[in-house]
């Protein structure tokens, strides 16, 4: 049974030196997300990860994605391409459950180095313009769903193998972004249940995903806003940029520096 937070608990989260950092971050995220329809994760993970460790900013990152991305997704569901999302999505939560292990055992360091690790390959190929052309065949999309989920459910960084999958489906930057909002609502849905029974959401991770949520939506409203001003190459640039400087600012190196 998952405790619920109490006034006690949301005293001491607001009393920790590193929550005003929490709450920019979450905002700066959701900005990302509203904006280019990914990289959310790509931005809250390594960051929150610098603040607080992998395992609060993996499960706060989900409490608060279900939220906010499933207002989102109302608006934009009948644009997805739902016959992509789900076989991507089944596969996805399936491995998760394996992924969830990973942040459960390992070493928070060495998941933070993992953590800047993948951000930076995912940036690098994703702004090499490489992109897969091959005919979506189910086997390739279940594979790519396997690689998401298990990435999911460790560090919650699905998003890299599944953007370069429909990023060269040739579908418009509105279908792609509905895409995402629906993949990324139905991942995060099931990854609170995998959190859930590894014993991983607690009353402060509730308490913390009540304070990042509204900062989180309104950085998503104020990036939708935005996007309908921008031509699809330059989301895609301004989405990279933010998120590499969030990887490297986000380095364990840098900890005696920034924090």
């Amino acid at each position: 049974m998952i405790d619920l937070p109490t006034i006690a608990t949301f005293a001491a989260v607001i009393a920790d030196s590193r929550f005003p950092a929490a709450l920019a971050i979450a905002a700066l995220a959701g900005l990302v997300r509203g904006f280019s329809g990914f990289g959310s994760a790509l931005v809250y993970i390594p960051l929150m990860s610098a603040v607080y460790g992998p395992r609060v900013a993996a499960v706060t990152f989900v409490l608060s994605d279900i939220v906010t991305g499933a207002l989102f997704l109302a608006g934009v569901w009948r644009k997805a391409s739902w016959r992509e999302v789900l076989p991507i999505a089944a596969a996805a939560i399936f491995a998760a459950q394996f992924g969830a292990l990973v942040l459960q055992y390992s070493d928070p360091v060495a998941l933070r180095w993992s953590i800047t690790a993948l951000v930076a390959a995912a940036i690098a190929v994703l702004a090499s313009g490489w992109r897969y052309h091959g005919r979506p065949m189910l086997a390739i999309t279940i594979g790519v769903g396997l690689m998401a989920g298990l990435l999911g459910g460790a560090v919650q960084i699905s998003g890299p193998p599944i953007i370069v999958y429909w990023f060269g489906s040739g579908h418009l930057a509105e279908v792609l972004r509905a895409n995402f909002f629906a993949y990324f609502t139905l991942f995060s849905a099931a990854s609170i249940a995998t959190y859930a029974v590894h014993g991983m959401i607690t009353a402060t991770m509730l308490a913390l995903a009540a304070f990042f949520t509204p900062l989180n939506m309104i950085g998503m409203w104020a990036g939708s806003r935005l996007f309908h001003f921008a031509s699809e190459q330059t989301y895609r640039r301004v989405g990279y940029a933010v998120i590499a400087l969030a990887a490297l600012v986000s380095l364990p190196l840098l900890d005696r520096f920034l924090r």
